[in-house]
């Protein structure tokens, strides 16, 4: 609904009520709808959804159009990312924001810093959600308070052009609200375990779900050994509780990301259930590492397999686990993959141990010979040494072409002293384009960086305390944040005003009118900031 109908409409109803409501400005109450989109996090999961859909439409048709995202792991990290997307390239199409558990369990949880293993509360998951899309929701509110004050002052200088342009701009206003790919790590116990959790995610606000094919009380983070994964069967019945969820809660174009992690995975705590040779199961089991005896070969508490007349004695290790042959990692995730797309699952990822883009692609390959339309959301990872990887990627790829590599050490390429070498340059090309190159060739849809801005807050804190504890003193604060803060335009240098200050103070007169004690006066610093 445009800006005045609002005014309108509320005007009617004021009209309606015999003077009683007298006192409420319709024009006030069409501001506080507008800046109160969203009413609950059901109607955003809904909205964001249709948002996916339609960007997964665009990349089917052209793979130039794949999306991105960076987790973030408070709500205030999350709205600057936003504010920034809006201020350096003027919308937020095709921009997600990604919900890590590794950052709920390291920086969320009331026991402290946990790994990723599914220790934190995975109420904090859903609590974190929540609270993104509440400062997101305040990023509309505060950017719709400068237009409303821009269109006072246009009034007021009798200014109508101006004041045609920018209830335009009202009416043309794109929300900070953007999807949330958030992580359920293996679904925090049984299938109804998962089901009660995803509701709880899609209640506050999440469209996409991604879920790994973990052991719920084994799992690792993926970029860690000892990851331990379930039977086919196992993990589609929690694929399926995020469904029925999605399904309750009115959300029915909701997206399941489900992740494999077999590529480093080598055990399975659990030997699958198999009806008939050859089905589900059976392929799952035909991975395991076995050995063939006879019955006179068998031991107690053995567990023995049947195929095809033969007995096999799967490699069951001192932790009461199986254990896959060596090697059979990628026929695994290609399998994961195409039984998750076939069993409904909307997106794959499949967790790699280096970013490759030919590696991704050859399993990709296999999955869209069964399903075309297969499309990924990979991981970025900051767990890749990226410079290292990609100078060896140009040192091999120059080494079989037959040019001269003898003035690189292959395992000290990530040495400042190769920076300005070619061979680091074109490896940094490579990294430059290495999302729009893999969403061509590979089949990725969604980019996405795990724990970037924990590790942006880290190095940001160390250079400031390094200034400003040291020589420096509070002209490394001045010179590194501040001064670039204005110069770059970053809104928060008015932090008063970024934390509501001003939405409080149009609150307040729209409340007493003239009566208003306003905090925005001239004598609030932040107007040096104007």
């Amino acid at each position: 609904m445009a800006y005045q109908d609002h005014i309108i409409e509320m005007g009617q109803l004021i009209k309606s009520k015999g003077g009683t409501w007298d006192g409420i400005d319709a024009e006030a109450v069409a501001r506080m709808r507008l800046q109160n989109r969203f009413k609950t996090g059901l109607e955003i999961a809904k909205y964001t959804a249709g948002l996916m859909r339609e960007d997964m439409a665009a990349y089917d048709a052209d793979p130039a159009n794949y999306t991105q995202s960076l987790g973030c792991w408070h709500g205030f990290i999350a709205q600057q990312k936003m504010i920034s997307i809006k201020k350096h390239f003027g919308a937020t199409k095709g921009r997600y924001i990604y919900l890590s558990g590794w950052m709920v369990a390291a920086l969320r949880s009331d026991f402290g810093p946990l790994p990723d293993q599914s220790m934190h509360e995975k109420t904090s998951v859903p609590a974190l959600i929540e609270e993104i899309y509440t400062f997101l929701k305040q990023a509309d509110a505060r950017e719709l308070g400068g237009l409303f004050r821009d269109l006072d002052a246009a009034r007021k200088a009798g200014d109508a052009k101006k004041e045609e342009q920018v209830q335009d701009a009202i009416d043309g206003f794109q929300t900070h609200v953007v999807p949330i790919i958030a992580d359920i790590d293996a679904g925090f116990g049984n299938a109804e375990a998962t089901y009660l959790l995803a509701k709880k995610m899609i209640e506050a606000g999440a469209c996409a779900l991604q879920i790994e094919n973990q052991v719920s009380d084994e799992k690792q983070c993926g970029h860690q050994d000892g990851k331990v994964t379930v039977p086919h069967d196992d993990f589609l019945a929690k694929v399926r509780a995020c469904r029925y969820a999605f399904l309750e809660l009115g959300v029915d174009n909701g997206v399941i990301v489900t992740r494999t992690d077999s590529l480093g995975a080598g055990l399975t705590k659990q030997i699958a259930v198999s009806h008939t040779p050859g089905d589900i199961g059976d392929q799952y089991n035909s991975f395991l590492d076995c050995e063939e005896i006879s019955p006179a070969d068998m031991k107690n508490g053995d567990v023995v397999l049947n195929r095809n007349g033969q007995l096999l004695r799967p490699k069951r290790l001192p932790s009461n686990l199986f254990q896959f042959r060596a090697g059979t990692g990628e026929d695994r995730c290609v399998l994961d993959s195409i039984t998750s797309l076939q069993n409904g699952a909307d997106l794959l990822w499949i967790e790699t141990e280096k970013p490759h883009i030919e590696q991704i692609a050859g399993m990709m390959d296999r999955i869209r010979a069964v399903v075309p339309n297969a499309k990924l959301a990979y991981n970025n990872s900051p767990s890749f040494n990226w410079t290292l990887n990609f100078r060896q990627q140009v040192y091999d790829a120059w080494q079989k072409a037959g040019k001269d590599v003898s003035a690189y050490d292959r395992e000290k390429l990530m040495s400042v002293d190769y920076d300005a070498t070619a061979l680091a340059v074109e490896a940094d090309d490579k990294i430059r384009t290495f999302q729009a190159d893999a969403a061509k060739r590979a089949g990725i849809f969604h980019h996405l960086i795990t724990l970037p801005t924990y590790h942006t807050a880290a190095l940001s804190t160390d250079n400031l305390a390094k200034e400003y504890f040291g020589e420096q003193g509070m002209l490394g604060y001045v010179k590194k944040v501040q001064r670039e803060e204005i110069r770059q335009g970053i809104a928060c240098v008015r932090h008063q005003n970024m934390s509501g200050s001003d939405i409080g103070d149009d609150h307040k007169e729209y409340f007493a009118g003239e009566a208003a004690l306003k905090a925005g006066g001239v004598h609030n610093t932040m107007n040096q900031f104007a």
